[in-house]
């Protein structure tokens, strides 16, 4: 849509992770580091965590497009909210092997098959798991149980483990003590810092013949740090609206006012909601107490109509007890 407006190959901002795009700041390098020294140790499990939208699966995509495939065999595994078992059976899938109806026991046979096959043939196997913070301790355990495939001193699979920050808190619960021991390197992905999310920007820009059309003055990539923090994911989605609204009113430059101009934009399509919520909430809550209002109020008539009969039963009681204690009674009773 504006592509071609702004003479652009492609969208610059997708959010779809792109190895094409790969940006390598000072973190995203230093964790490629921590990757390629896992791949040089070929045994144990390497953890990258990092904020949503980090460019973990950048990074990672980047890193298969490095490998040579007659060396190393590599499988992702990016749905992670399963049990231990279909885990595993998703593993044998990721490596091109047969799952269905099969047994633990017989998927643990075909991946140990499977492994040594690639050991005879000078390949390595290695297995990438994203998306590592939905992973349950047992899930994990299966994980680390498929390290112990080895063939002498030799490991048959490499695990690389990615996920979210609380990932971090799972690896270091006291149940997790022999899958730490397994870990050889770990890193936490960062965000960029000013001067690199304007690099970032214009590297993704460069990347599709961006020649400075549209511009973004100092005060757009100030707005635009300030909103998304430096974090990728957060970049592309500002950006891509940012252009489609220059796209929409002819513009060829940007400053702080249109950006914070999209920003309050976006912040409206996602506040409303909330707004309603918070109006549902508060509407129900109102309901709530005229409820509970209304039960109070039927409540305390009851208990109203039950005092005014326990009242009418003892005043009739003191009626008969005054009627059958009256002066003629007495006379009645002495001419006895």
């Amino acid at each position: 849509m504006y592509e071609s407006y702004y003479g652009l190959r492609d969208k610059p901002f997708r959010l779809r992770p792109d190895p094409i795009f790969f940006f390598g700041s000072k973190g995203h390098k230093r964790a490629m580091s921590y990757l390629e020294y896992g791949l040089s140790q070929g045994e144990g499990f390497i953890v990258i965590t990092g904020e949503v939208g980090a460019g973990k699966t950048t990074l990672v995509r980047k890193l298969f497009n490095k490998l040579d495939s007659s060396q190393i065999v590599f499988a992702h595994l990016v749905n992670t909210h399963l049990d231990p078992e279909n885990t595993l059976k998703m593993v044998a899938g990721a490596f091109g092997l047969p799952f269905e109806d099969a047994s633990k026991a017989a998927l643990l046979t075909r991946l140990e098959q499977f492994f040594q096959q690639c050991e005879k043939k000078g390949q390595r196997a290695l297995l990438v798991v994203d998306e590592a913070q939905n992973l349950t301790p047992k899930t994990l355990e299966e994980l680390r149980m498929l390290s112990n495939f080895q063939t002498g001193d030799k490991s048959l699979l490499q695990t690389f483990l990615l996920g979210q920050p609380e990932f971090r808190v799972t690896l270091h619960s006291e149940n997790m003590l022999q899958l730490r021991q397994r870990v050889i390197a770990t890193y936490h992905l960062g965000p960029m810092d000013d001067e690199e999310t304007r690099t970032y920007i214009e590297h993704r820009l460069r990347t599709v013949g961006w020649e400075n059309d549209p511009s973004f003055n100092a005060g757009a990539h100030a707005a635009i740090f300030a909103y998304t923090g430096g974090i990728p994911r957060k970049i592309n989605a500002l950006c891509d609206r940012l252009l489609l609204m220059g796209y929409l009113e002819e513009l060829r430059a940007f400053a702080a006012d249109e950006v914070e101009e999209v920003i309050r934009d976006v912040q409206e399509e996602f506040d409303l909601p909330l707004k309603d919520v918070a109006q549902q909430t508060l509407a129900e809550l109102s309901s709530i107490e005229r409820q509970n209002s209304a039960n109070a109020l039927q409540e305390l008539q009851d208990r109203l109509f039950k005092l005014e009969k326990m009242t009418v039963s003892i005043l009739k009681i003191i009626r008969d007890i005054a009627s059958s204690s009256s002066p003629k009674n007495t006379l009645d009773e002495k001419k006895q």
